[in-house]
């Protein structure tokens, strides 16, 4: 008996443990918009029909639940088919940045054990070179036209069975997220743990709700709050291709937008807008302004509220889970909180004996696993034994506990960059400087940029004998472009004579942060 015919789609409860939320709005209105992406617009009902022959053609292809799946793809319909086949089928949906190059590409789609890899046509020369050597059952297909050695996506769609599965499992995301150190680990899960209903009803839903998607949708934040909630609640997601904050304004305006995830680079970008621009573009469908993945400036904050009122939420999580959230009024009785702890033990302050601190003391900031669908890094179990204390995990932010119980960050992972709301990690950049005989060591930092939040910096100590000058200057960041995605290489290079190290010899990167920072506070001046 096929499952439309069965209670389960009446059930959201149901629905959801079987990945067929879609299925089940499709059920109760299939002509209500799902997606939308520039001119494509695609109902729940036919959704909910390419999740079901996609679902089929991977069961075809020997694909079964718990097997692995790589997406490489731009904001489109066919990013959003994947991840509802996905959910269905028990498959676990890893997504691959498009902006790396095709060895970075190629490490995560092997270490990921993909079976499948699914990459858009835009994108096909890395795809291309990325899944080189891997076993010729892998099974590649391409959207948005062809890549040689790919199978097309629409030949291999239509004509399948629309119906829904009979059989379906939940499948999850693997996503992945690097250390200072290493390369790349994917958050590991067993078990999905369940969607809060408190989260939900954080987003306070509305028949005829429509988010915008302003973020690429391989971004945990993106996927999770721009499109898995959407979908759960039956919402409208309007996809863009690509930000920038005078096309945002026009979406919300066209589409009545009432639901939209950014990064604080993005509110910047929106409060330098001349004002008429702003002020000539109806934003009011607004009711919810979602934002996290990088400190937002006080300021920059308040003026975003103070344009569109009181909608803005601001939550503290990472890929590994989600710590606290906080509302535009409590957030302006108290500037720079991150939230409240509820409950009161979500989130431990610990010291660097390992024991908890008072109120008001910065140390490591510890936030409590679920007790359900607690993450592993794949296939590292070292690694993640390192990241937990107890039931708590840490990703190196530190912070302090008011009297109150309100989270306050005071610094992150010590040396982590966060720009436009993208983690960089300088270990990579440091490992391809050092690969140039004319360095003799380099310490990447992130300093402070108006628009990006942070900008990322190389701070190279030459080798001996070695003059530095702007042409070296430009042949590093140049060499770092040849081997890295663009977005996580320095924009600039500084010489110094000698790097500040620990006793140990560890290059005391504080230190730098202190100064290359002082030194732009100095110039603003």
């Amino acid at each position: 008996m096929a499952l439309s015919e069965t209670a389960t789609l009446t059930d959201p409860a149901s629905a959801a443990a079987l990945g067929m939320t879609v299925a089940l709005h499709a059920a109760a209105d299939a002509e209500r918009p799902a997606v939308i992406a520039g001119a494509r617009v695609e109902s729940y009902g036919e959704l909910n029909a390419r999740a079901n022959q996609l679902a089929r053609v991977l069961q075809a292809n020997g694909v079964t639940a718990g097997d692995g799946l790589a997406l490489m793809c731009s904001n489109r319909l066919e990013f959003v088919e994947v991840y509802a086949a996905c959910q269905r089928s028990g498959v676990r949906m890893t997504t691959v940045n498009w902006h790396l190059t095709a060895g970075e590409a190629a490490y995560i789609i092997k270490d990921c054990e993909a079976k499948v890899v699914i990459a858009d046509a835009r994108f096909a020369t890395v795809a291309r070179n990325a899944v080189g050597g891997l076993p010729d059952s892998t099974l590649c297909v391409a959207v948005g036209g062809m890549i040689d050695g790919f199978e097309s996506y629409e030949e291999l769609v239509s004509g399948v069975d629309a119906s829904d599965i009979e059989e379906p499992v939940l499948g999850g995301t693997m996503l992945y997220t690097s250390g200072t150190t290493g390369r790349p680990k994917g958050v590991y899960r067993d078990r999905r743990p369940p969607t809060s209903l408190a989260v939900l009803g954080l987003f306070a839903p509305e028949p005829g709700d429509v988010h915008l998607c302003t973020g690429p949708l391989y971004h945990a934040a993106p996927l999770a709050f721009s499109l898995g909630i959407p979908l759960t609640l039956g919402a409208t997601v309007v996809l863009m291709d690509g930000w920038d904050a005078s096309s945002m304004l026009e979406l919300v305006e066209r589409h009545g937008v009432t639901h939209v995830h950014m990064v604080p680079t993005m509110f910047h970008r929106l409060l330098s807008l001349p004002e008429g621009e702003r002020e000539g573009r109806d934003a009011s469908s607004l009711r919810f302004v979602l934002h996290g993945a990088a400190p937002c400036p006080v300021h920059v904050k308040r003026r975003l509220i103070e344009w569109l009122g009181p909608i803005v939420h601001e939550y503290y999580a990472a890929t590994e889970g989600t710590a606290t959230w906080v509302d535009s009024a409590a957030w302006l009785s108290r500037p720079g909180t991150v939230g409240r702890l509820v409950p009161p033990d979500i989130v431990r302050i610990v010291g660097p004996d390992g024991g908890d601190l008072p109120a008001g003391e910065p140390g490591l900031v510890y936030i409590k696993a679920p007790e359900a669908g607690r993450f592993e890094y794949f296939k590292d179990p070292e690694k993640t034994r390192s990241t937990y204390l107890g039931d708590y995990f840490s990703v190196g932010d530190v912070g302090y506990v008011d009297a109150d119980g309100y989270l306050y960050l005071t610094d992150r992972s010590a040396n982590l960059i966060i720009s436009g709301g993208v983690n960089i990690y300088p270990a990579e950049v440091d490992a391809v400087l050092l690969e140039d005989p004319r360095v003799g060591d380099a310490a990447t930092i992130g300093v402070p940029d108006d628009d990006w939040g942070e900008m990322v910096l190389a701070v190279v100590e030459p080798a001996p004998g070695v003059a530095p000058d702007d042409a070296l200057a430009v042949e590093l960041m140049e060499l770092c472009r040849s081997r890295l995605a663009h977005f996580k290489c320095p924009r600039r290079v500084e010489f110094v004579g000698e790097l500040p190290r620990h006793d140990n010899g560890k290059i005391y990167k504080r230190l730098l942060r202190e100064r290359f920072r002082r030194t732009k506070e100095e110039s603003a001046s």
